[in-house]
C-alpha cells in the first residue's frame, strides 16, 4: 500500500510537470532520479515494484520516462557525490530511497528539484527534513513507514511470543543515525516497561558479524532483535543462519529475515526449528505468525 501511495505521489508530480503519460508526442521525456542507500540486487524488489506501478499509470521506462539509478551500496560517504550527479543530469524528480543521511545529501544538492522520500527511518519532522507531515515545506515530500519509532511494539510482540524472554541482544549499525537513536533512546525506555534488558551490539563492517556471533554464543541472550541498514541487510542470511543454529527467538526490521526462515522450511526444515520472528511495517503486526513459531523455539 505504501508503495502504491508513493507512486501516486510521483505520478502527480509528473503530471504537474505537464508531461502526461497519454501524450503521443511529449515535448520532453521526464527523467526520474533514484538514489538508494542499498545496492541494486538488494533493492531490486522495490525498484521493480516502482516500475510496475508506474506502468499502470502509463509511464513505461525507456519509452515515455527515463530513470537514472544510483546506489550507495552502503557507502554513505558517496551520497553527496551521487546526489550531485543526479542534479547535473537535470532530472525532474529525485527519489531518495534510504534513511536520513541519503535524504540529507539530496537536500544539500538541490533546493529546486522535487525530492520524494520513501522507506523506513526516523521521523522526518524530528530529523529536520520537513516542517510537518501536513505541510512539508521546501522541495521535499513523500512517505515514510516511521518503523524506527515502533521499536517498543517489536519488543512487545517478541515478549508476547516468548513469555520467558528477559535479555535481548540488539544488532545495529551505529553509523546510521536512526538506528543509533532507536538503540540509545527508544528501546531502553520500552524495554524497562516490559521488564526486559537489551544488550546492544555494534556492527561496523562485514567482518564484525562473526565476532559478535561468537560473543553471543558465550552470553546466550534469550532473544535477538536485528535492525536494518545496508550493512545489516547485505548480511541478513548470515544473521538468520546464526539465529537458526543457535535457536534464538528473533525479530527483524525488514521482510528478508522472515523470507529466509520460510525458505528454510521449504528446503525441508521443520517449522519447530524456527525461532519466533516478526516483520513489522507501519502499524501492521504479524503477531499470529510469531506466536505460531515461538513454540518450537521455546522448547
Amino acid at each position: 500500500m505504501n508503495q502504491r501511495i508513493f507512486v501516486l505521489v510521483v505520478g502527480a508530480m509528473l503530471f504537474g510537470l505537464c508531461v502526461p503519460a497519454a501524450a503521443q508526442q511529449p515535448a520532453k521525456i521526464p527523467r526520474l532520479g533514484y538514489l538508494s542507500n542499498a545496492d541494486a540486487a538488494t533493492d531490486s524488489t522495490r525498484t521493480e515494484g516502482i516500475r510496475l506501478a508506474l506502468r499502470e499509470l502509463g509511464y513505461i521506462e525507456g519509452q515515455n520516462i527515463a530513470i537514472e539509478y544510483r546506489y550507495l551500496e552502503g557507502k554513505f560517504d558517496r551520497a553527496p557525490e551521487l546526489a550531485a550527479e543526479l542534479v547535473r543530469l537535470k532530472v525532474d524528480i529525485i527519489v531518495a530511497a534510504g534513511g536520513t543521511l541519503t535524504v540529507r545529501a539530496v537536500m544539500n544538492a538541490t533546493k529546486t528539484i522535487a525530492i520524494v522520500i520513501t522507506g523506513g527511518g526516523a521521523d522526518p519532522v524530528r530529523a529536520g527534513l520537513i516542517e510537518s507531515l501536513a505541510r512539508p515545506g521546501g522541495n521535499v515530500t513523500g512517505i515514510t513507514n516511521l518503523t524506527r519509532d515502533l521499536g517498543g511494539k517489536r519488543l512487545e510482540l517478541l515478549k508476547e511470543a516468548v513469555p520467558k524472554l528477559s535479555r535481548v541482544a540488539v544488532l545495529y549499525d551505529p553509523a546510521l543515525p536512526a538506528d543509533a537513536l532507536e538503540v540509545k533512546e527508544v528501546l531502553p525506555v520500552d524495554a524497562r516497561a516490559l521488564k526486559l534488558t537489551i544488550q546492544p551490539w555494534e556492527i561496523r563492517a562485514a567482518d564484525g558479524f562473526e565476532k559478535v556471533f561468537a560473543a553471543l554464543n558465550k552470553q546466550r541472550p534469550d532473544g535477538l532483535y536485528v535492525l536494518g541498514g545496508p550493512l545489516i541487510n547485505a548480511n541478513q542470511k548470515r544473521t538468520v543462519g546464526f539465529a537458526l543454529k543457535s535457536r534464538l527467538p528473533s525479530m527483524y526490521y525488514n521482510r528478508e529475515g522472515v523470507v529466509a526462515r520460510r525458505a528454510h522450511v521449504l528446503r525441508g526444515g521443520h517449522h519447530g526449528e524456527l525461532p519466533a520472528r516478526s516483520y513489522l511495517r507501519g502499524q501492521n503486526l504479524e503477531g499470529s505468525q510469531a506466536r505460531r513459531f515461538a513454540g518450537g523455539a521455546a522448547n
